[in-house]
C-alpha cells in the first residue's frame, strides 16, 4: 500500500510529545500499532520499520520516548555519545511517564476517523519493553516486543511494586518475545527469568528466540540480520491482522 506520514504534538503530563504517524494513502479505518524505538528515538532504521507496518495496512504511531529531555525531533546517533545520552533519557524517565505517554496516543487514535480503534505495540530494545509496557493498558489488543531490554533485571526507574514483569498479570492480550540468543543484554538466565514469570502469571504468550544478536531488525551496522528482519516483520503483520 502506498502510505502517508505527518507529525502530531500530543499534550501529556510530562510535556508535549512529538509523535510520527504513518498510515495508509486510501481511505478507510485501519487498525492502529504503536511503535516504540530503540533509545536513539526515531532514526532512518526506526522509520523504515514503521513504513513497512504502516505499508501492510496499519496506522503506526512512532512517539518520541524521551521527549521531557530533547527538543522535538532529537535524534541520537548511533555512535557512543548517542548510546550515553540516551541511556541516561531511559534512567532518568520513570515507568509511569511512558504509561500517561501511552494514554495520550490512545486518546488521539480514538479521536480519529481513519483508525478503527483496535491498537496493538511492538517495539525493539527499550521500545520492546515499552511495547509491553504498553500492554497493560486494557486497550491494547497485541504486543510484539523485540529482544526487550531491563525486563529481567527491573533497572529501570518506577514506584515501588510498579516494575513492569512484576505486573505482567494484569496483561489481558496475546504476546510474542522474541530475543537472540547472542544478545548480552538479556543474558540466558534472564530470558528464562521472563519466561517463566510470564508462565506463572498465566500472561497467553508465544516465545521466540532466533541465533541473533541484540538489535538484528536494525539494518544499519554489522549485527542486521536481513533473511530473520523479514521473517519478524511477516510474524509481526500475520500477528496484528489475526489480533486487531
Amino acid at each position: 500500500m502506498i502510505i502517508q506520514k505527518h507529525n502530531e504534538t500530543l499534550t501529556t503530563p510530562t510535556g508535549d510529545m512529538q509523535v510520527t504517524v504513518y498510515r495508509p494513502n486510501a481511505s478507510g479505518a485501519y487498525p492502529a500499532i504503536l511503535f516504540y524505538s530503540e533509545i536513539f528515538q526515531q532514526t532512518t532504521p526506526i522509520a523504515r520499520s514503521a513504513q513497512i507496518l504502516a505499508g501492510h495496512g496499519f496506522v503506526v504511531l512512532v512517539p518520541e520516548i524521551f521527549h521531557e529531555f530533547n527538543p522535538q525531533g532529537t535524534v541520537l546517533a548511533y555512535d557512543d555519545v548517542g548510546k550515553d545520552k540516551g541511556n541516561a533519557d531511559k534512567f532518568n524517565k520513570p515507568l509511569e511517564s511512558y504509561d500517561s505517554d501511552n494514554q495520550a496516543m490512545i486518546d488521539y487514535l480514538n479521536d480519529q476517523s481513519f483508525c478503527t480503534g483496535k491498537i496493538g505495540s511492538m517495539g525493539v530494545c527499550i521500545g520492546g519493553h515499552l511495547a509491553y509496557r504498553a500492554a497493560l493498558n486494557p486497550s491494547i489488543s497485541g504486543a510484539f516486543c523485540l529482544y526487550a531490554t531491563d525486563l529481567h533485571s527491573n533497572t529501570l526507574p518506577c514506584d515501588e511494586g510498579n516494575q513492569t514483569l512484576e505486573r505482567c498479570g494484569d496483561i489481558e492480550c496475546e504476546m510474542v518475545m522474541v530475543f537472540g540468543k547472542q544478545d548480552p543484554h538479556v543474558s540466558p538466565e534472564g530470558r528464562r527469568l521472563i519466561h517463566d514469570t510470564m508462565t506463572q502469571n498465566g500472561v497467553d504468550f508465544s516465545w521466540n528466540e532466533v541465533n541473533a544478536q541484540h538489535a538484528f531488525m536494525r539494518d544499519e551496522g554489522d549485527r542486521y540480520d536481513a533473511a530473520l528482519a523479514l521473517q519478524m516483520y511477516r510474524n509481526a503483520v500475520d500477528f496484528f491482522h489475526r489480533c486487531l
